[in-house]
């Protein structure tokens, strides 16, 4: 007699053709062994903040030398060969570079910084063990032109459409130029790492051909905002060059258009810890290539 197979429970349904809503968390934020945090370069109230917020600003942590050749390396990049049209996203009204995908492969000085010791430490220390890059991308907002990134949260995107199936994720963002306020910077709600937005609808399977340039699924609304607001607190990544913010996958974040002539140039990291292994997704079978983040992994231990 044949065992018949079982469907996993999802503990995270999105996009399932419902109406949606909140759940509480049910993974760890700081994946120590029991109650112990892993060892690493974060002291304890640097830990104690990113389990409260969800996030972690560390100013100047990246030296100037490797800023200016990360710079350089995107100049060379825009310059060279266009790149495969996979990897390279344009702005959603016109033919600037949006993102870069994939940039820890190769020799380059993007890709260094990716398996940067510096970055792959924390990474290790909140995520409990080795770690290995999920994706890695450049963002390039263009003064008086570059556009928004709508808020979202990576981890349900990569657990609907990836099959990542628990909220073992961290991701890094480089600033390369200058990020204020007053240039279209990273904007986070603390504490909304708590709380899992399950989104409604389904996602159609051509959705990765657009969604790079403009999302639409898996983006809260406007009550959804309100609610995880009132939790928690908005806050907005400022910094020069060289400095990181460290955050959770599952906190909701975004990035608001460029208006005024200052561009920035940022570097997201999103490495992720053990179990690496990707089960498929739960809720929704992507036809033609795959995501750009599972065909492009590398091990950073």
């Amino acid at each position: 007699m044949n065992a018949t197979a079982t469907q996993p429970t999802d503990r995270y349904p999105s996009r399932v053709g419902e109406s949606g809503g909140m759940r509480e968390r049910t993974d760890p934020v700081l994946w120590g062994r029991g109650n112990s945090p892993a060892v690493g370069p974060l002291s304890g109230q640097q830990l104690a903040r990113y389990d409260a917020d969800g996030f972690l600003v560390m100013d100047g942590l990246i030296d100037a030398d490797t800023v200016d050749a990360c710079l350089d390396d995107i100049s060379a990049k825009e310059a060279g060969e266009p790149p495969s049209p996979d990897l390279a996203i344009t702005e959603p009204d016109g033919g600037l570079l949006r993102s870069l995908f994939a940039v820890h492969k190769g020799a380059s000085a993007l890709g260094a910084l990716v398996h940067d010791e510096r970055l792959a430490g924390v990474a290790r220390q909140l995520l409990g063990g080795p770690v290995y890059v999920h994706q890695s991308r450049i963002n390039l907002k263009r003064g008086m032109g570059g556009k928004q990134f709508p808020w979202h949260s990576v981890f349900e995107t990569w657990h609907v459409e990836d099959g990542m199936p628990a909220m073992r994720v961290v991701s890094a963002s480089v600033a390369l130029t200058e990020n204020r306020a007053w240039n279209g910077p990273l904007l986070l709600i603390a504490g909304s790492h708590r709380w899992f937005l399950s989104s409604p609808g389904r996602t159609p399977a051509d959705n990765r051909l657009t969604s790079l340039k403009r999302q639409t699924y898996g983006v809260p609304g406007a009550d959804d905002l309100t609610w995880l607001t009132d939790r928690g607190r908005l806050d907005v990544f400022e910094g020069g060059p060289g400095s990181v913010v460290f955050f959770d996958g599952n906190v909701m974040h975004a990035s608001p258009g460029s208006s005024i002539r200052v561009p920035i140039s940022m570097a997201p990291v999103a490495p992720m810890g053990w179990p690496r292994a990707m089960a498929p997704p739960l809720t929704l079978t992507l036809a033609g290539s795959a995501p750009v983040s599972r065909k492009n992994r590398s091990t950073t231990e």
